[in-house]
């Protein structure tokens, strides 16, 4: 399968994802924790791909939305951002409102 085919499944077949360096029990860097979190404190269901395991999708995920940095959380299959958004949307309630909303 080609590597965008790869991407593209991923974020269709999860209504909540996030693409980031390490897992939520073991994150790799500040932003991806920061980042996961606060999906686990807003209840969320969602599928993570660490982009340190998988180092075709860390090269390749930049093309698919032209945004380049990690950690980047898909809802519904859109890109809502990184950790600075993930984290804005968080405090401000649009997180829990958009991850429940994916739910159904």
């Amino acid at each position: 399968m080609d590597i965008m085919d790869h991407i593209k499944q991923a974020i269709e077949s999860n209504s909540v994802i996030l693409f980031m360096k390490g897992s939520p029990e073991f994150p790799q860097c500040g932003f991806s924790a920061r980042a996961s979190q606060a999906l686990i404190e807003c209840g969320a269901e969602f599928a993570t791909i660490d982009v340190l395991a998988e180092p075709e999708v860390r090269a390749n995920l930049h093309r698919y939305a032209d945004w380049p940095t990690f950690p980047q959380l898909y809802i519904s299959g859109e890109l809502m951002g990184g950790c600075d958004i993930v984290m804005e949307m968080f405090e401000n309630g649009d997180l829990k409102t958009a991850v429940e909303q994916a739910s159904k």
